[in-house]
């Protein structure tokens, strides 16, 4: 079958201005490319279109002229909540131009909402929610929809909701991500400035699910399982990225990449044995690292550890992500450093309870721990977010979906007074981080290291 993947363009980062975010980092839609090589895998004939790709078309008569010109007899779009909106006004134009054409949705958005969205999107037919590689496959082989776990459809009038599809047990089954899929890559695809040494970088996923239940995490897709790929898997993954891209540095975006300790051990063992000329970065959570752990990932090629922190509010930390002690969150930023590793600090402003005295006492704590880069992010609640469900005793939520990417602040806890104070707070924070002396020593240390950065930015500041 012809299959049309399709990654959404989504809303601009500033509603009624060019979205200039893509300059600054421009990630690979993995999971679209994975569903991309399963696929080719089963013999189909797979085209993607990246609406946030090098070259995109960009307006929503190119993007369906550019799917349409592929003659596809299935659309599949994989949306989070800030691009369903455009997802479903280019199927809805699909169809039109093409009646008949099948489509079909997943993603976080789709898994979290469910049945609801085929009620109320006619450009819908088929929903896909989880994981979409073998359920996309068996729609593709032309298997009749009630015989498809995991699917919810159409049946005339009737909305059918078929038996959920069990996770996948061996994720080293699945083929490498279709990265040759994306026009540009690897070079057009950029790693956010100053998070690498060496280009042309690359992102990739070592497992699935989180076994926590983060108040603000939505763990529609994959649920609350933690599957993984084998050291051996991962290995020869950034092998592939290195001899057929040239990639030299990776981005590896698990939630929880060193939960399972011997797998890290045994992949530190391999780059250090079998090295690939490849630096990382990846994600740590407080708990589940030790001093010799860095020291492995570190002579492994591991450039930059982050940390998710959130908050330095006692009580915004129970509430919203229990088990993460402050005193402990220093201790590991302290012994990544020393390490000789860089540390970077993910944080979260405007959870429901914040106030401005939490503000004040996380940015305090911020610049207290001495970290390499820092990123706040601004909360934004999804429907399959535990925390969803409490929202209307916390706060008042703008519950509009194009502007749900984490750079609104769609949702105002009660206790503060408003927005544009969130915005204030914000924007104080950042420059306050970026403007602090120690900070700045160690950048202008590093200023040659990151050249290539810099001149990306400078070329690009207008």
């Amino acid at each position: 079958m012809r299959v049309a993947l399709v990654h959404p363009t989504g809303s601009n980062w500033v509603p009624g201005q060019r979205d200039i975010t893509p300059i600054a980092n421009r990630m690979a839609p993995l999971g679209l490319l994975s569903i991309a090589a399963y696929l080719k895998s089963r013999g189909h004939d797979v085209f993607v279109l990246d609406g946030l790709g090098p070259g995109a078309p960009g307006t929503l008569r190119e993007n369906v002229e550019t799917i349409l010109r592929f003659e596809p007899e299935l659309v599949g779009f994989s949306t989070t909540t800030s691009s369903f909106l455009d997802g479903h006004d280019t199927a809805v134009a699909l169809k039109a131009a093409t009646p008949g054409l099948r489509t079909v949705f997943g993603g976080v958005h789709p898994s979290a909402m469910g049945a609801v969205l085929l009620s109320r999107f006619a450009g819908i037919d088929v929903l896909c929610p989880g994981e979409g590689e073998v359920t996309l496959s068996e729609l593709s082989d032309g298997l009749e929809p009630a015989a498809i776990d995991g699917l919810i459809w159409r049946d005339g009038e009737r909305i059918v909701t078929n038996a959920p599809r069990k996770p996948l047990p061996d994720l080293d089954e699945l083929p490498f991500p279709d990265y040759a899929a994306l026009r540009g890559f690897p070079r057009s695809y950029r790693l956010p400035l100053f998070s690498y040494v060496r280009t042309p970088g690359a992102t990739m996923s070592t497992s699935r699910g989180c076994p926590y239940q983060c108040s603000y995490c939505d763990r529609s897709v994959f649920q609350r399982t933690y599957r993984f790929n084998s050291a051996t898997y991962i290995h020869e993954h950034m092998r592939h990225l290195r001899e057929r891209f040239g990639v030299r540095h990776i981005n590896i975006y698990d939630d929880l990449f060193t939960l399972n300790r011997p797998r890290i051990a045994e992949l530190c063992g391999l780059l250090a044995s079998k090295p690939l000329g490849i630096q990382f970065n990846c994600a740590v959570r407080v708990g589940h690292v030790d001093d010799e752990l860095l020291r492995m990932l570190r002579d492994a090629g591991c450039l930059m550890v982050s940390l998710g922190i959130e908050s330095a509010d006692p009580e915004l930390l129970a509430r919203h992500k229990a088990g993460v002690e402050l005193d402990e969150v220093r201790s590991t930023v302290a012994r990544i450093k020393a390490s000789g590793l860089r540390a970077k600090g993910l944080f979260m402003m405007g959870l429901p309870g914040e106030t401005e005295a939490s503000i004040r006492r996380t940015s305090d704590f911020v610049l207290a721990l001495g970290l390499d880069d820092m990123n706040m992010t601004k909360f934004t609640p999804f429907p399959g977010a535990p925390v969803w469900r409490t929202l209307s005793e916390d706060g008042e939520l703008n519950e509009d979906w194009r502007l749900m990417n984490c750079l609104h602040f769609v949702f105002l806890p009660k206790t503060m007074q408003s927005s544009e104070q969130l915005d204030g707070l914000y924007n104080w924070h950042v420059k306050r981080f970026y403007s602090d002396p120690g900070w700045r020593r160690t950048f202008r240390g590093r200023l040659w290291q990151h050249r290539r950065s810099l001149l990306h930015m400078l070329a690009h500041l207008p």
